[in-house]
């Protein structure tokens, strides 16, 4: 193969390298009976089709909520050698108790107190009514969380999974006994910390112990099952009764979400737009195929990006982990019943044909939706979108979304600005940057955008959901 040829399939022109389109490449648009330059990757981007669009002035979207008192249920990470597992000291900041906690050397201390210990499935890790004397962190596997009904017959509360935690207000509240029990349901490695190996801690620390009463403050405030300030109010009184005195106590914190932007510069050559632009415009179909790359690339972000994707924005509350592995309708109505007014699942095509496999094990017929003019697979009658943006972590696991969306409904919201200068679509602009020396015309393309979620029962995550062959 000659020089020449090789750096032609290269891309390079004279030795360099190519940073326009080329006009050999340009003629082919420009004779035969054509069709306009195809695309791979180009979904339908349910997402952006689905949520409510709200106008940001400022560059910024804040909002406010009541006064939250923060005590949630953070997760934990951990590291391992060999079999040995130890859980990362700056991760303890993520438990309830110790959020804030900045002394590295007492969380040392604390990380070195706890020991291993690994169960096998169906083995019972605590038992209702025994005394609670320890902290668990779940390092790896499922443990289903099971109290004693009415009829002494156990039910399921809550599953359990890596980095949760289980066990902290034994240290807070003195309480006697467990309340619920714990049993695996795969093989788990679990670390315990005995409550007296932390009381130890505390007479040798006193942040720890100023640490300790605070949490206790904390939750010796009036709030109710949301964590938020209470409003006092009387109901079902009589006559002269004296009522309460109250006032809604707000966030003084707010969160800001700032627009995000996704941007790239489409460079074309002068020859091109002049010489071959009939009978299609060469510039608007190169503008056409990078604000296609542009708008997945805005999605994919909504979704993943760490400060205000979906995926990672998610209460923890709202987090919940399959009963088996694959999705089941079972997970689906359990995502269901922790919201109110749900408008759509999410999930990646994978997931949703796992679903289906379980819906034809148990002989469950779940009929489609049409939305848009287009047929969707739904459950429950809500309509279960395809989005490919979803990851698939190596171990053949993904994760499932349902969504209120709008801000009457105290939903997910997307966020953008619109009359931009040089506006091309709402909330994109195409600007001119001028011809260089080589004549080339170089447009900036910009995507502005974000995401936000008003309430936290807005968002609910089916985590780790195995989506097999």
């Amino acid at each position: 193969m000659t020089d020449a040829l090789i750096a032609s399939n290269l891309g390079l022109e004279n030795g360099q390298p190519q940073i326009s389109l080329s006009t050999k490449g340009a003629r082919n648009l420009a004779k035969t009976t054509k069709t306009p330059p195809q695309m791979q990757g180009i979904t339908p981007r349910w997402l952006l089709q689905m949520l409510p669009w709200v106008q940001v002035t400022g560059g910024a979207y804040r909002v406010n909520r009541r006064l939250t008192y923060d005590v949630g249920n953070g997760r934990v990470s951990f590291t391992n050698t060999g079999t040995e597992v130890r859980v990362l000291p700056q991760a303890l900041c993520e438990l309830p108790l110790l959020r804030g906690f900045e002394d590295i050397e007492v969380l040392n201390a604390l990380a070195d107190r706890f020991v291993q210990q690994e169960f096998a499935s169906g083995e019972v890790i605590v038992q209702e009514g025994q005394p609670a004397d320890q902290v668990l962190l779940i390092a790896h596997g499922k443990v289903n969380k099971l109290k004693a009904g009415k009829y002494e017959a156990e039910a399921l509360r809550d599953i359990l999974a890596d980095g949760d935690c289980f066990g902290g207000e034994a240290i807070v509240l003195s309480q006697d006994t467990w309340d619920v029990s714990l049993r695996a349901i795969t093989h788990c490695i679990v670390l315990s910390l005995p409550v007296q190996a932390f009381r130890e801690l505390i007479n040798q620390s006193e942040a720890l112990q100023t640490q300790v009463d605070r949490f206790r403050a904390i939750l010796s405030k009036p709030q109710d099952r949301h964590n938020q300030a209470e409003i006092a109010m009387a109901a079902g009184h009589s006559q002269e009764s004296e009522l309460p005195r109250t006032f809604v106590d707000y966030d003084l914190n707010p969160r800001e979400y700032e627009l995000s932007v996704a941007q790239t510069i489409l460079q074309v050559n002068t020859r091109v737009a002049d010489l071959y632009n009939e009978p299609m415009n060469q510039t608007e179909q190169q503008l056409r195929l990078t604000i296609e790359a542009l708008r997945e690339r805005q999605e994919y972000e909504m979704l993943n990006n760490p400060d205000f994707g979906l995926l990672h924005n998610a209460d923890l509350k709202q987090r919940i982990f399959t009963r088996t592995g694959p999705p089941t309708p079972d997970d689906f109505d359990e995502l269901l019943s922790r919201r109110r007014k749900s408008h759509f699942f999410l999930a990646h095509p994978r997931a949703i044909a796992a679903f289906g496999r379980e819906c034809n094990r148990r002989g469950i017929y779940s009929p489609s939706r049409e939305v848009n003019g287009k047929i969707v697979p739904a459950w429950r009658n809500y309509p279960i979108f395809p989005c490919n943006k979803i990851p698939i972590t190596k171990e053949g696991t993904t994760s499932i979304l349902v969504l209120r969306v709008g801000e009457e409904n105290q939903g997910v919201v997307g966020l953008h600005k619109t009359a931009i200068p040089d506006e091309y679509q709402p909330s994109l602009s195409v600007r001119f940057l001028g011809i260089n020396d080589k004549a080339i015309i170089s447009y900036l393309v910009s995507a502005y955008y974000s995401t936000a979620v008003l309430i936290p029962d807005a968002l609910g995550i089916l985590e780790n959901v195995e989506i097999g062959l």
